[in-house]
C-alpha cells in the first residue's frame, strides 16, 4: 500500500490527515503544509529481526571532565557560547534578513581558523565570489577558511567525511535539501531531515556545526520547532536596522548559561564587539528630561543599564494609542491598569508611547517599576534626577516585589556614576557602597514620594 502524505503545522508541528486554513492545535493561520513521508528508514520488521546492542549505563555520581572549548578572538561570541565552541556540538543562529548573521559568522570563522581550527564555510545562498568580496571588505581575505557553495546534503556530507573539519558553518539550513525526502527545500520535512543529518555528523565525528536559520515575521526561527530541540545551542541575532547595535542572545545552551547576551556595533569594517554595553547605551543620554528613566537590568550574567523613554500626550481619537518598542505591550497594559486601579492615576484619553533606547529588547519583569516611573514622569512633566537608576517588579495588587541580583545591578550603576537607586523593599539585605538606595514596598507610596501623585 502506498504511503499517504500528511499535513504538518510549521508553528507547533501538529499533524493532520488533511489540509485546513487554521491549525486546531495552536490556532495559527496558513501554517499547515503538506509533508511527504520519509522514503528511507527501518521498518517494523527490520527493528524486530535483529537484536540491538546493550547500552553502557553509569551512575549519577560518575565524574566526567568538562568538555574542551575552543575560543576565538571575539570575546562577546565566546561569552554567548559559554566560553567557546564545544566539539561535537550543533549551534543554530537565527535573525532577521540583513541583520549581520553572515558577517558575524564569517568573522568568527576567520578567527577560529587563524587559531588552528580547520574551518569550512558552506553557503547555499551566496556564490563563493560574494563571500570573498565580503571577506575582502572585512579584511579577512587571507584567513585560512575553506569555502564551498552547495545545497545537496549528500554532497555536503561526503565532503565533510573526507575533510574532517573542526568547524562547519552552514548558511542556511532552509536552502539545504536531502534527496531521500520527497519535498521542496525549506519545507518542514526537509529542514528536519537535513538538521538531523548534520547534527548526527557532528556527534559522530566530533565536529562543531553552526547552522544559520531564517526567521518568521514574528521573529521565531522558521521551520519545525523540533529543530531547536535537536541542536545544543540556539542563538538569536537581534537589532534594529536604524541602530548600530546588535545583540547576540542565547535562548538555549546545553554547555553554558542561557539568556546570555553579546553586544556588537555595526561599522563599515564589520561587527566590532562592545565590552561595556551599559556605557554605550547611555552615551547619547543628555540632561534629565521628563519621561526618561534609567533601568538597571540583568541579561544572562551581565548587568546592563538602558534608558527607557516614555511620552504621554492627549489623543484626538476616541481610542487612545499604545505604542511600544523594545518591551512587551501586554506588560505595558498591565502597568497602566495597576497605576489606575491601585494608585488612582488614569491614562484614559491619553496616547502612551514607550521606547527602549538603543534598539535592545527587554523581557524581564524587573523593568516594571522603571516603566511606571517613566510613564508618570512624562504624564506629570517632571524629571527624575539624572543619576538615578530604577528597577523592580510590580504585582497586580500594587505591591513591589524584589528581583534577583540586586547587588550586581547597583554595582553596575555605581560604576557608571549613578548615586541614587529606587528599588523594592524586601529580599536580601542590600550593601552597596557609594550609592544611596530608596526602598518602597508599595507602588502608591513610591508614586507619592517621587511625583506627589496617587
Amino acid at each position: 500500500m502506498a504511503k499517504m502524505n500528511r499535513y504538518v503545522c510549521t508553528e507547533c508541528s501538529a499533524s493532520f490527515a488533511k489540509w485546513s486554513g487554521q491549525c486546531d492545535a495552536c490556532g495559527a493561520w496558513n501554517a499547515i503544509v503538506e509533508e511527504a513521508p520519509l522514503s528511507t528508514g527501518p521498518g517494523k520488521a527490520a527493528l524486530g529481526a535483529k537484536r540491538g546492542s546493550a547500552l553502557s549505563l553509569s551512575d549519577l555520581s560518575t565524574e566526567e571532565a568538562p568538555p574542551p572549548r575552543t575560543a576565538c578572538a571575539i570575546e562577546e561570541f565566546n561569552r554567548v557560547l559559554g566560553g567557546g565552541l564545544v566539539p561535537a556540538s550543533a549551534t543554530l543562529v537565527g535573525g532577521d534578513p540583513g541583520i549581520g548573521k553572515s558577517t558575524l559568522l564569517l568573522q568568527a570563522a576567520a578567527s577560529f581558523a587563524s587559531r588552528g581550527l580547520k574551518t569550512l564555510y558552506i553557503s547555499g545562498e551566496e556564490a563563493s565570489a560574494q563571500i570573498r568580496m565580503r571577506a575582502a571588505r572585512l579584511g579577512l581575505a587571507d584567513a585560512p577558511v575553506k569555502l564551498a557553495t552547495a545545497t545537496s546534503m549528500r554532497d555536503i556530507v561526503t565532503t565533510l567525511e573526507a575533510e574532517n573539519p573542526g568547524l562547519v558553518i552552514i548558511d542556511s539550513i532552509q536552502t539545504m535539501w536531502a534527496d531521500t525526502v520527497d519535498s521542496a527545500p525549506g519545507s518542514v520535512s526537509q529542514v528536519r531531515a537535513t538538521c538531523h543529518e548534520l547534527t548526527t555528523f557532528a556527534k559522530r565525528k566530533g565536529t562543531s556545526v553552526v547552522l544559520v536559520g531564517h526567521v518568521t515575521k514574528e521573529g521565531q526561527i522558521a521551520g519545525p520547532r523540533v529543530v531547536e530541540h535537536m541542536v545544543d545551542t540556539v542563538l538569536y541575532f537581534e537589532g534594529e536596522r536604524g541602530h548600530q547595535f546588535r545583540i547576540l542572545r542565547s535562548v538555549k545552551n546545553r554547555f553554558g548559561p542561557a539568556d546570555e547576551i553579546g553586544v556588537f556595533e555595526m561599522t563599515g569594517q564589520g561587527l566590532s564587539e562592545v565590552s561595556n554595553p551599559s556605557e554605550l547605551f547611555l552615551a547619547g543620554r543628555g540632561s534629565s528630561s521628563p519621561g526618561s528613566v534609567v533601568f538597571a537590568g540583568i541579561e544572562g550574567t551581565r548587568p546592563l543599564l538602558v534608558e527607557l523613554q516614555a511620552l504621554v500626550a492627549p489623543t484626538p481619537h476616541s481610542q487612545p494609542r499604545r505604542a511600544v518598542v523594545g518591551w512587551d505591550s501586554a506588560r505595558l497594559a498591565m502597568v497602566l491598569a495597576v497605576l489606575e486601579a491601585r494608585c488612582g492615576i488614569p491614562f484614559a484619553g491619553l496616547d502612551v508611547y514607550l521606547n527602549v533606547a538603543g534598539g535592545i529588547k527587554i523581557t524581564e519583569p524587573a523593568a516594571d517599576l522603571a516603566v511606571a516611573a517613566a510613564l508618570l514622569s512624562a504624564r506629570e512633566d517632571t524629571s527624575l534626577a539624572k543619576d538615578t537608576a530604577v528597577f523592580g517588579e510590580i504585582g497586580l495588587s500594587g505591591a513591589l516585589r524584589p528581583v534577583s541580583q540586586t547587588e550586581n545591578r547597583l554595582k553596575e550603576a555605581q560604576k557608571l556614576g549613578f548615586t541614587q537607586a529606587i528599588v523594592p523593599k524586601g529580599g536580601k539585605p542590600i550593601s552597596a557602597a557609594g550609592i544611596g538606595v530608596q526602598t518602597f514596598g508599595d507602588l502608591s507610596q513610591c508614586v507619592g514620594d517621587l511625583f506627589g501623585a496617587g
